[in-house]
């Protein structure tokens, strides 16, 4: 061992057992011992420490292996520092290999007895199977080994130096290396032994690698299997002396045979294993087995050979309470929330997962992308200081036109180390049937070591296609592959007309490719919106292969204020200087794996019969997307609905082959009312007739995967208004249950006290309204704010009682600009002998506003405390939140949730809540319920059904300002905002901003609205 070596040392582990395959846990005959649990712990500021390697550290503290030192008693104490977050920028100036002399480092100790039984003969290895970042390894005194590749195994042997009885092993660990340039990978920094450790007995004759190539030609329905075998000093194993048992197929033979027989193919859709028991003299091994084939033919991605979109999530490995440390609970709960969701598609960002969950995801059926343990994305801002970090380069991607100064990507002296980290990736995790394409990495630039990765991939599997999207010319992987390409670029891209290379031979070779979003439809906080029009073009266009949507979790870890306050922190909670804030806080799921409410828009878009209505809007286009499943596992189960009451049921024979679909209409005789005061809808919904085998494990019978509706009437109109509003002999005016001062502002209404009733254009912005869309400003908050929606006011230019109703002419507007909204309300008494009043009011923008407006709509503030558990029901779309481009999975109906409810917690507080579609809202008030009737809404001249209703015992201000939900006060108030529509929320965090087709600007609209107390 080189006295050399350290961790700012550019090189291969050392020290270390080639790269071997990892079969499930017990699938060995070989013995094997977990040393995971408590261990001796110490935390230096530097990595020389100096602690001797015979030091046991017996009085030190007690840490648990695995899990993070900075975590170690999350999440109310951090004694031995804190995570930090960044993006992508390093932490650290940037020189590689150096990292500065302030580098904590942590001492591991562990003394562990080798079992009496332990075989005498062999080779016994040391196993880790992920530190972070660099470690340097010493048993009994001595340095045996260094390594790297956090989140890949290392293997050491320790055969000459373990001894009988008590064992010291050392293990010291640096949170920053030179490695750490390739590990930029858009989390937390942190840092120990955070994935399991154990002795490995390796016998002799034992099988110490086995590789499987498990084909299927779809045209025969054959199953091919071809089985190596490795051992560790013999290197490949004599096939004659491997014994291939497929007990259920009746297979028995040696490796040297050619296995042929009929099988049930494996996909995400029919994960079908077989058990694979593989025997040498040393030892046996059970792997499951699923027989597929991975091909790409006319610009298509095929499995089996049949066109197969990828409706896919990025995934961290995250937990809110043990960082990258997953138990395999949290990773099965991931797989069947997924399943649950129709997700069939993982990209393990950024790096190769712990091997149990590709397990799981060959057993219950997700297709991978397994990528390589390598970003560098920090390059980027190397030597291109004020230059545009986004731009459009020859081939209209947007992304780098100039070169990363430094980056190991484009360094010699790198290349073995990429090399390694691809080989250790593809001989691990090689015989899951799940993983089906390579990724050399993640946004690492460009340079010559793509090809080095790329022909060491091929070398070892040439069965799978190589993903890389970093260099757009794709001149050395098989798939076409961006990430946030906007709609309109991936529609040119589905079409085959891009923006050409400049090197014909290149482009031409690219056009044969199928096209991937390996990341798009940012998930941060409300958000993202579009998802339903990127999936429109994936289906529309045969190259479009699919896509991942970023991401699949909120990475906010889990910790207590000052009161003993649990919230989920992000990027500068933890006193970080530098950091990227809220970036973490991106994902479908919240930190707790609480589906957000883009997990329910993704179940809905990505469903795999999906259910839409027809151009005419008179009937639904029902469509098979599954690739081998047709239908007969559904019922398709109807219902003619109105408010809460049923007007008839039944169900609709209906049997769809694979990519087949069906118009299916509302049945001819149907009865449809069309006096009520609710409107009329007839939903269609695909149902799961009886779960079966695993499915059982996120789905019941009776179960809806899909539905779809077509409106058959909509509400009647409401009776007109015909009371009389009176004026006072003190100047104030009354009509029905609202009374207003001299001004013509409203104080009661129907005997609430009314703080605030005006125009409103604003919102407390998401976090997608914060940033400007594809890196091109201003964002929507910018915009809005230069024209004071934040700030708006309203004057009342006149009040009087004219045509026997309340008559209020006002002009709301804020500071900086001459835009304003001339309003007119119009009160007028119902007159059936209770307080019931109705408004009319009109919205008219005046003066030049900008490209959009946040919302337009009434803000109406009531003087009551509505307690959390006070019920609101409504008619309209639900029951989850909706905007104008997140609305696939809101369904027309009759729902009920408490304020509490209707409030979605995200990470970080913003927009959230409205429900669209609503002509009737009943709100429990502590002196009897509220009522808002919805008539006639029209935005422009168009007639629209119902408003967006949202209810919240807080201020717009007061969401804005929060950093976190457990800061949101109630006031005492209840703020309900009555829009005739918002703006969407697009994805502009990263990505595409709201797309013209849910932009909001500002229009004429009018409301007509009842307020009665039920």
């Amino acid at each position: 061992m080189a006295t050399t070596v350290t961790h700012e040392t550019v090189s291969p582990p050392l020290g270390v057992v080639a790269p071997r395959f990892r079969p499930p846990t017990g699938a060995s005959s070989a013995s094997s011992r977990s040393l995971d649990g408590e261990w001796r712990f110490r935390l230096f500021p530097h990595p020389d420490t100096g602690v001797t390697r015979d030091d046991a550290g017996a009085d030190w503290d007690v840490l648990a292996v695995p899990g993070h030192w900075q975590l170690a008693e999350a999440p109310t104490a951090w004694p031995y520092g804190t995570p930090a977050y960044t993006n992508k920028l390093f932490p650290f100036p940037v020189e590689p290999p150096f990292v500065p002399d302030d580098n904590p480092t942590g001492e591991y100790r562990l003394t562990f007895t080798l079992p009496e039984d332990w075989p005498a003969d062999g080779a016994t290895l040391l196993r880790f199977e992920g530190v972070d970042s660099w470690f340097e390894v010493a048993l009994n005194g001595e340095s045996i080994a260094h390594s790297h590749g956090s989140r890949l195994p290392t293997e050491v042997d320790i055969t000459a130096r373990v001894q009988p009885g008590e064992n010291l092993l050392a293990v010291r660990v640096t949170k920053w290396s030179a490695l750490s340039y390739v590990e930029d990978q858009d989390q937390w920094w942190l840092s120990g032994i955070f994935r399991s450790v154990s002795l490995e007995h390796r016998p002799v004759d034992g099988l110490d690698h086995v590789a499987v190539v498990a084909d299927y030609d779809h045209t025969t329905g054959t199953g091919s299997l071809a089985v190596t075998a490795e051992s560790l000093l013999g290197g490949r194993i004599d096939p004659a002396a491997v014994r291939v048992r497929i007990a259920e197929l009746g297979v028995d033979a040696d490796a040297s045979t050619a296995v042929e027989v009929a099988v049930e193919p494996w996909s995400a859709e029919t994960p079908r294993l077989y058990a694979v028991e593989v025997t040498t003299a040393g030892e046996t091994v059970r792997l499951d087995v699923g027989f597929r084939r991975i091909t790409i033919e006319d610009a298509v991605f095929l499995v089996n050979g049949r066109p197969v979109k990828l409706r896919g999530v990025n995934r961290h490995e995250f937990d809110p309470l043990r960082g990258r440390s997953v138990t395999p609970e949290r990773m099965l709960e991931d797989v069947l929330l997924m399943k649950k969701h129709h997700v069939n598609a993982v990209r393990t960002s950024h790096s190769p997962p712990h091997p149990h969950f590709l397990d799981l995801c060959d057993r219950y059926g997700l297709y991978v992308i397994d990528e390589n343990d390598l970003e560098t994305h920090g390059f980027e801002n190397v030597g291109n200081v004020g230059l545009p970090m986004k731009a459009t380069t020859e081939d209209g991607a947007s992304f780098e036109t100039f070169t990363w100064d430094g980056n190991p990507m484009d360094d010699p002296a790198w290349t073995d180390v990429l090399v390694d980290r691809v080989t250790r990736m593809v001989k691990r995790d090689g015989h899951h049937a799940s993983i089906v394409m390579w990724s050399l990495g993640n946004e690492a630039g460009r340079g010559i070591n793509i090809a080095a990765m790329a022909d060491r991939v091929r070398e070892l599997d040439p069965t799978r296609p190589v993903h890389y999207e970093g260099d757009y010319s794709s001149d050395e992987v098989d798939v076409y592959s961006r990430m946030y390409a906007t709609s309109q670029e991936t529609e040119l891209i589905g079409r085959g007309v891009e923006a050409p290379l400049a090197r014909a031979d290149l482009d031409a070779r690219r056009r044969r490719m199928p096209f991937l979003q390996c990341e798009y439809a940012h998930a941060m906080g409300n958000g993202p919106g579009g998802l339903s029009d990127y999936d429109a073009l994936f289906d529309r266009y045969p190259r479009l292969m699919g896509g991942f949507i970023w991401e699949w979790i909120d990475h906010g870890l889990l910790r207590t204020d000052e009161q003993g306050r649990e919230f989920h922190a992000y990027g500068g909670d933890f006193g970080e200087r530098f950091h990227d804030g809220t970036f973490i806080a991106d994902g479908l799921v919240l930190p707790d794996r609480t589906p957000a409410p883009s997990l329910i828009e993704t179940a809905a878009v990505f469903t795999p019969v999906r259910l839409d209505p027809t151009d005419d809007g008179a009937a639904l286009l029902v469509r098979n997307r599954y690739s081998f499943r047709d239908t007969s596992h559904l019922a398709f189960t109807w219902t003619a609905h109105r408010g809460e009451e049923t007007l008839a049921a039944g169900e609709i024979d209906l049997h769809l082959e694979p990519g087949a679909s069906a118009r299916v209409a509302p049945p001819s005789d149907l009865a449809v009312p069309h006096d009520g005061d609710a409107p009329v809808w007839w939903t269609l919904a695909a149902v799961q007739r009886e779960a079966r085998g695993l499915e059982r494990e996120w789905l019941a019978d009776g179960d809806a995967i899909a539905s779809g509706q077509v409106l058959l009437a909509a509400p009647a109109a409401l009776a007109p208004a015909t009371g009389r509003a009176t004026a006072e002999a003190d100047g104030a005016l009354v009509a029905g249950g609202a009374r207003f001062d001299r001004r013509g502002s409203l104080t009661q209404l129907l005997g609430l006290g009314v703080e605030e009733l005006r125009v409103d254009a604003w919102r407390a912005p998401t976090d997608n309204d914060r940033r400007s869309g594809m890196w091109t400003g201003p964002s929507d908050e910018e915009r809005w704010r230069s024209v004071g929606l934040h700030l708006l006011a309203e004057r009342k230019v006149r009040a009087a009682v004219r045509d026997e109703a309340v008559s209020v002419e006002a002009r709301t507007a804020g500071p900086t600009t001459g835009a304003g909204f001339r309003t007119a309300y119009t009160w007028r008494p119902v007159a059936d002998g209770s307080d019931a009043v109705d408004l009319h009011v009109t919205i008219d923008p005046e003066g030049r506003w900008p490209e959009s407006v946040a919302r337009l709509g009434l803000l109406l503030v009531l003087d009551v405390d509505v307690p959390d558990d006070a019920r609101v029901a409504w008619h309209g779309f639900g029951p989850e939140e909706s905007y104008a481009d997140s609305g696939r999975a809101a369904r027309g109906g009759a729902w009920e949730r408490t304020l509490g409810e209707l409030q979605t917690r995200y990470t970080h507080p913003q927009e959230n809540g409205a429900r669209r579609g609503v002509t009737r809202a009943e709100i429990a008030l502590p002196d009897g319920p509220l009522v808002i009737e919805v008539g006639e809404v029209r935005r422009g001249r168009e007639p629209q059904l119902g408003i967006e209703l949202s209810a919240r015992p807080w201020s717009d201000l007061a969401l804005e300002e929060a950093a976190h939900p457990h800061e949101l006060a109630r006031d005492g108030k209840l703020w309900l905002h009555l829009d005739v529509a918002q703006h969407g929320v697009g994805s502009a965090a990263c990505g595409p901003g709201v797309l013209p087709n849910a932009q909001l600007h500002a229009a004429p609209v009018s409301m007509h609205l009842r307020f009665s107390r039920g």
